[in-house]
């Protein structure tokens, strides 16, 4: 049986990196997240993403500043650009789709 809470929150995390990918080389605010993310996921609340913010900060995908301001500001660690290009492999957690494409 699919455990949908759990692929919603993995799905919530590639999404996040992908946004934040997109806004590279600068960081982006949890605002212009939270509108991208809910392109994908329209009920996606504030509080599921700082927390999932906040899982790939523990993982150091991303770097987050501002956690003690009422807007959190987000970049794409080394780590999570090499997630986002699949030059790395991912471990579970987050939705990243399988490769397709040769290089």
């Amino acid at each position: 049986m699919v455990d949908l809470e759990k692929s919603r929150r993995e799905t919530l995390r590639w999404l996040i990196l992908l946004t934040l990918n997109a806004a590279r080389p600068r960081d982006a605010g949890e605002r212009m997240v939270h509108e991208a993310i809910r392109q994908e996921l329209p009920d996606a609340t504030a509080r599921e993403l700082r927390q999932q913010l906040d899982y790939l900060a523990e993982r150091d995908l991303i770097h987050l500043e501002g956690r003690d301001t009422p807007s959190w500001r987000a970049k794409l660690t080394r780590y999570g650009i090499d997630i986002t290009e699949y030059t790395l492999d991912c471990e579970p957690g987050i939705a990243r789709p399988p490769k397709y494409w040769d290089e």
